[in-house]
């Protein structure tokens, strides 16, 4: 067994010299399901001869072929080259609490590999570890996944090392909320797709729901794509990529209600739609005229009802999409549309499942009530429909000419629940749970599929007049000195790759922060600085978003009268001002939902180092705020309501953390100061506050050691301003000495 617990990261800030990677293909497996919904991510498979029935307890005869505990959650695996990967919680309930990426053997249920990682700085709750699924790619083995404190991995499918890393809290400002909700990469051709409501810096500091792609090799930043800002939810609807009239296009559900129609390879938004006021959780499903089906379960655009099934026509998909029909009063927030034929399958949160015409909407036969809830998405495969309700119910239906019939039910163990979704491959059945993951067959079955209908094809490349063009990477930090090797490519209307780019390009840089030549040679300057690096071609253009820190140490006074522009999460959230002839900068309470909030400073990558921070909450109000310092992934807070000082990583499980008195008051300044190390292959976090008017006392004020150690982290801010402001000044950053 291999076990990770660190991060595969560049060591330090380098030279980034970036080319085109073109990964060689492999053929896929048909009968593998590398992806949450499958192989068509659709939910459906063209397998046939499966089981009708099976018996949980287990035993000769039962069809349980194994059940792995290891692999126990609310995750839905995939299974490629003989492995199946899923996410599940590690050591519940102990110091070693986590997340980890499991590999097993798809056949037997042995453990393989186990890639480990921690949970840090995340308001997520310990029973939603694993909310998210793991994205297999066929082309290259590989697995990727994005962990429930938004650490975007590339795992190597066959030893589970950690290829690249990208940690989307720190370095583009994805939060990962209490809710849960972490989304599910996809992999296109070189890319790899994710989502995810974020707050950045500058620009981008207002939260908005993002798609980034990254180079799905190398993990370099390729493009990102901004839905509507103040979305009111964070979501978990997993992209589908297909074809309209010709042409890729990737469709989602938004943290703005909206479904989203943008380009794969170029991150351009095609169209989007109104389908709910909330966030969309679900994945829609596509027909081959080019329809889309989408479902929630929040209120309407327009009037009170809660709950929708939508169709909408895409099939040109540079024009604005027409609505064909939407049957309101039907909630399906949780679970995604299942499209057979000219069949609509859906499941209420409620867990009764509707069936539709597609073609018109109207209801076939009466709703069939599963059981009390659902949370998991249908599979169809054998002429059957499979499900399984958040309580444990599992039913094997099949669609008659008046709705479905039952098959099979069974319940699963008393205590039971189940989030994720049945999968097929290879003859078997496999569907997760949190008593473990169960792998249903019967050996002496030979798994066969059924022919499928030829699947379109992308137009061949016949316009080969360039429309856009993308310069890569679409954002870097780098450090002063770096040079950076930008690439250009050019792409056509329909968002296809162009062989050659236009002759004539220019190269230009806005902002303090470098230099850039006619060969697109970027070099870094300044300190704390910004730039926007421009390339031109007749009336075409691409921009790369830079920022340059520093080595340490840092000492930010905001005497420029700004909250800092390279700081992840904090414009948008603070402002600067000046106080008793003082400049400062002060988190409001005014910001909806941004009151309680981190903001990141640098480099993932920095270790044993030390942060100080002058702070003070204003005087005058009945109940204080939280004040907090952040360094290596753990937090030094000053509690105010409870009279505390904590250090902490995980702060909606407390894993570990160290907590002392510690009395303050409104309107005072105060200084905190966390010191962040590794010794001995422990983390060992010391913290201190106290008066900024008195000398700094000798002794640490807590003490804490964390046996599974975050190794490293980048500094950063944290505060709850809900009771009142926060006033910040003084910051510093420096190594250890």
């Amino acid at each position: 067994m291999f076990t990770f617990t660190g991060f595969a990261r560049r060591a330090g800030l380098v030279v980034l010299a970036l080319a085109v990677i073109t990964t060689t293909c492999k053929a896929a497996d048909s009968m593998d399901w590398p992806t949450w919904r499958g192989p068509s991510q659709n939910g459906v498979s063209n397998e046939v001869g499966l089981i009708e029935r099976f018996d949980p307890k287990g035993g000769e005869g039962s069809n349980v072929l194994w059940k792995n505990e290891t692999a126990a959650g609310i995750s839905t695996p995939v299974v490629m080259n003989g492995r199946l990967y899923s996410i599940a919680r590690h050591q519940a309930a102990t110091p070693n609490d986590s997340e980890k990426v499991v590999c097993l053997d798809a056949a037997s249920g042995d453990l393989l590999w186990e890639n480990v990682y921690n949970v840090f700085l995340s308001d997520l709750p310990a029973e939603r570890v694993g909310w998210s699924h793991v994205c297999g790619d066929p082309a290259s083995g590989r697995i990727y996944a994005l962990g429930a404190c938004c650490l975007l991995q590339c795992i190597d499918g066959e030893t589970g090392k950690t290829v690249w890393a990208r940690s989307m809290s720190e370095e583009f400002g994805m939060l990962s909320t209490y809710g849960g909700r972490t989304n599910t990469p996809v992999v296109f051709e070189d890319l790899v797709i994710i989502s995810g409501v974020t707050t950045g810096w500058d620009e981008t500091a207002k939260p908005a729901h993002r798609f980034f792609a990254f180079e799905k090799s190398s993990g370099e930043c390729v493009w990102v794509t901004s839905t509507r800002p103040f979305p009111e939810d964070t979501t978990y609807s997993t992209p589908v990529v297909s074809l309209f009239d010709g042409q890729q296009v990737l469709v989602a559900g938004s943290g703005d209600g909206d479904v989203y129609a943008i380009q794969p390879r170029t991150g351009k938004v095609l169209w989007h739609h109104p389908i709910s006021r909330r966030g969309i959780n679900t994945s829609v499903a596509v027909d081959s005229q080019g329809n889309l089906f989408c479902t929630h379960g929040e209120e309407n655009p327009t009037g009170t009802a809660m709950g929708a099934v939508v169709k909408i026509n895409a099939a040109a998909a540079q024009a604005a999409p027409v609505e064909v029909f939407r049957v309101e009063e039907i909630a399906v927030g949780k679970s995604s549309p299942l499209l057979v034929g000219d069949r609509l399958y859906v499941v209420e949160d409620s867990s009764r499942l509707h069936v539709l015409d597609a073609n018109t909407g109207e209801a076939i036969g009466k709703p069939t009530k599963l059981g009390t809830a659902m949370r998991g998405s249908l599979l169809y495969a054998d002429g059957k429909i499979f499900a399984c309700t958040a309580t444990g119910i599992f039913h094997i239906l099949r669609p008659t000419d008046d709705g479905v019939e039952s098959v099979f039910k069974v319940r699963l163990p008393s205590g039971t629940e189940v989030g994720g979704s049945p999968i097929v491959s290879h003859g078997r059945i496999y569907l997760p749970t949190s008593d473990g993951l169960y792998c249903l067959g019967d050996t002496s079955i030979q798994p066969k599929l059924e022919p499928v209908s030829q699947l379109a094809t992308e137009s061949n490349l016949q316009d080969t007049v360039p429309a856009q063009l993308q310069l890569v990477p679409a954002e870097a930090l780098l450090q002063t000195g770096d040079e950076l090797q930008f690439s250009v490519a050019a792409f056509n209307a329909l968002g296809q790759r162009l062989p050659s780019l236009p002759q004539e390009l220019e190269f230009e840089v806005t902002g303090d922060g470098g230099s850039v030549d006619q060969q697109g040679n970027y070099t870094a300057s300044g300190s704390q600085q910004s730039s926007v690096v421009t390339v031109r071609s007749g009336n075409l253009s691409a921009n790369a978003r830079l920022r340059v820190v520093s080595p340490l140490p840092w000492k930010f006074d905001f005497a420029a009268g700004e909250v800092p522009v390279t700081w992840i999460g904090a414009r948008y959230r603070h402002e600067a001002r000046e106080v008793d002839g003082e400049p400062m900068i002060v988190k409001i309470t005014t910001i909806p939902k941004g009151t309680r909030s981190q903001t990141w400073m640098g480099p993932v990558n920095l270790n044993h180092y030390s942060i100080t921070a002058d702070v003070k909450a204003a005087s005058g109000s009945a109940k204080l705020p939280d004040i907090g310092v952040i360094a290596q992934r753990y937090t030094l807070d000053m509690m105010g309501e409870s009279q505390q000082l904590q250090i902490r990583t995980w702060p909606a499980q407390l894993r570990m953390a160290k907590t002392v008195p510690f009395a303050w008051e409104a309107g005072k300044w105060y200084t905190l100061k966390l010191q962040a190390s590794v010794e001995d292959g422990v983390a060992v976090l010391r913290g201190k506050a106290w008066p900024k008017d008195s000398e700094e006392p000798a002794d640490w004020t807590v003490t804490a050691s964390d046996t599974s150690p975050n190794l490293q982290g980048s500094p950063g801010l944290f505060g709850n301003a809900t009771n009142a402001e926060i006033f910040i000044d003084n910051v510093q950053v420096t190594a250890n000495e």
